[in-house]
């Protein structure tokens, strides 16, 4: 028999103006709960869960928290209310029952978030707010623990420690991120809020793209039985989650295919001189630096100051077309160096030289590039007109904005009615229409919703020129940097091969890994299968098949583009170009799912041919 429920919500509506975000919601969070709570941009993720923390009122229904049941909410912006210091607020999350030994539980947990008790909270940076509002959720010691985008503005040493505390947390957790590896340490069950109503998977994050596909693979077979009621958001959601995830299949085993150059290359981490592989045969130098160094003077609490240094004899060069990661506790110096890089910043010592022709573009987390007032299609068409040109091709502005995850009516909707993903979103597709070969993003993963992080992804996999981008996000750096750069745990600076994952097992202080045990040998057939020398009737037949499915699939896709370029045809038929729209998607997920056989029996033919030689 399940246990009671801590806090519950039955039958809960939650309306914004006229529109439902959440209807008739059934969820329980029960005592040892491990959840997390997933979901596209705009689906009232924060709203349900204000609406678990008592925050919101409900338009129908009922919340239901068990007596003498503690939650603690930490909410996406903290609110220090009338505290003065980091002390006074943590202090006041204490429980009634904490007795003499609270202040000595409040210290122990600022000190492991590196928080001074006495710093005054209107001079906190984002990431110091964070920890501030993380510890006083933290040491209430309550039996629920709702956390809303816990690892905003948190660096990677600050996220592990993160991990391991709530790894011993007794309580109930249920959590919202974007972070895909927090996700897939902390939580045993998937909660997915999808158009208003929640689905459980009673595992955690690692299976939900899995069954979430297979969910709207059968969600799209009854939408053809239905005349295509749900046509819009089915086309949303395909594009969102299954189409992009088989599309980006080629690209990561390019980027493996980058990492495992960059390798060759990058013979000893820290050497010398470390250069990034190119994308790009003969590609220019972008940067390169000797012996590059970076000091500043720090106040003391005696009044003085003390000789700091951020960044210590780097050497480095960074050539076109490469990925780079920059990883590294806050304030460890990963801005400073990317400034020196481009030339902003002049370093202490050391040689730098910066190549010709480089014109580099900045992802403005703040969006301050963005007027409110203005609309995603007059931000695109500064000039005026209906078109956009993309990598010299002209293409009209409604399709540019498909391809951002925009449906066609949000065209005209001012930017202050876009949510914070879509916002995000609109930046990326301003920046990626300028002329430019370098592309900088500092810490671009804060804030933003799971299916904009796999946007990104996508757009830096076919972006030609250079990337260097600061970010906390582990699963984020694994999937799309060939090389990182890493302020390590002894205070320097070096460049490794591949993403985090690569850095975490080639770090100097990376822990030995044991001898896997061997496995028991098992007892041989008394009439072992030969083993296969050529591919099967089948495969060869579907082999021989394939560039011409492919070639006519192209074909098709060039009449499509070319269609949708057309300036008028927008205009003339709205309803023709979202249809036309849609079949260009479908077609380019058939043609990634083709391209991905064609190669599994290409290599598969490959290394038959080698067995038999």
């Amino acid at each position: 028999m399940a246990p009671p429920p801590l806090l519950a919500l039955r039958t809960a509506t939650v309306t914004f103006g006229a529109k439902p975000i959440f209807n008739d919601i059934d969820l329980a969070i029960t005592p040892g709960e491990r959840a997390c709570l997933v979901g596209r941009n705009g689906s009232g993720k924060s709203t349900l869960l204000k609406a678990l923390a008592g925050e919101v009122d409900l338009d129908g229904g009922e919340r239901f928290l068990q007596p003498g049941t503690r939650i603690a909410y930490l909410r996406q912006d903290p609110n220090f209310g009338s505290a003065k210091t980091v002390g006074d607020y943590v202090l006041a999350g204490l429980p009634p029952d904490a007795g003499p030994e609270g202040p000595a539980t409040v210290e122990a947990v600022l000190a492991a978030l590196t928080l001074a008790a006495e710093k005054p909270v209107s001079g906190l940076s984002g990431g110091e707010a964070r920890r501030a509002d993380l510890a006083r959720a933290l040491v209430s010691r309550p039996d629920v623990l709702l956390l809303d985008e816990p690892t905003n503005h948190l660096d990677l040493p600050t996220i592990a420690w993160l991990e391991e505390e709530l790894a011993g947390f007794r309580g109930a957790l249920l959590v919202i991120s974007h972070d895909r590896a927090f996700l897939k340490a902390v939580a045993r069950r998937t909660l997915w809020l999808d158009r208003g109503t929640v689905r459980r998977l009673d595992k955690g994050y690692e299976a939900f793209e899995e069954w979430s596909e297979q969910v709207i693979a059968a969600e799209e077979q009854q939408a053809r039985k239905d005349a295509a009621k749900l046509k819009e958001e089915m086309r949303w959601l395909r594009e969102g989650i299954s189409a992009r995830r088989r599309r980006n299949m080629g690209r990561v085993r390019a980027l493996y295919d980058l990492r495992q150059k960059m390798s060759e290359r990058l013979k000893v981490a820290g050497s010398v001189r470390a250069e990034i592989a190119s994308t790009e045969t003969g590609g220019t130098m972008v940067a390169e630096a000797e012996h590059l160094r970076y000091e500043i003077d720090q106040p003391t609490p005696d009044g003085g100051t003390l000789r700091r240094v951020l960044v210590p004899d780097f050497n480095f060069r960074l050539v076109r077309g490469a990925r780079v990661g920059v990883i590294g506790p806050n304030g460890a110096g990963k801005t400073t160096l990317l400034r020196m890089l481009l030339g902003q910043l002049r370093p202490t010592s050391g040689k730098l030289r910066i190549g010709f022709g480089i014109e580099p573009v900045y992802f403005d987390q703040k969006r301050e590039q963005l007027d409110p007032d203005d609309t995603p299609w007059k931000i695109l068409c500064e000039g005026g007109g209906d078109q956009v040109i993309v990598n010299g091709r002209p293409k009209h502005v409604v399709g540019y904005l498909q391809d951002f995850l925009f449906a066609p009516e949000q065209a005209h909707s001012p930017v202050r009615s876009l949510s914070g993903g879509e916002k995000n979103r609109l930046l990326l597709a301003k920046l990626f229409l300028r002329p430019a070969n370098l592309l900088v993003l500092d810490e671009p993963t804060n804030d933003l919703d799971l299916e904009t992080l796999d946007l990104l992804e996508e757009v830096l996999a076919d972006y030609p020129g250079t990337v260097l981008l600061v970010s906390h996000d582990r699963d984020f750096l694994d999937r799309t940097v060939t090389g990182t750069i890493a302020f390590d745990a002894d205070g320097e600076v070096r460049a490794y091969a591949g993403g985090y994952s690569d850095w975490l097992t080639q770090r100097p202080d990376a822990p030995i890994a044991k001898a896997a045990p061997k496995a028991a040998a098992k007892p041989e057939s008394s009439a072992p299968k030969a083993a296969a020398t050529k591919l099967s009737f089948k495969e060869q037949r579907e082999r021989e098949q394939l560039p011409g499915q492919l070639e006519a699939g192209n074909t098709l896709l060039a009449k499509l583009e070319a269609r949708l370029a057309d300036s008028d045809f927008y205009s003339k038929d709205p309803k023709g170009f979202a249809e036309t729209s849609e079949k260009l998607e479908e077609l380019r997920a058939n043609l990634a799912v083709l391209e991905d056989r064609w190669l599994e029996l290409e290599m598969k033919a490959e290394e038959l041919a080698q067995g038999r030689t």
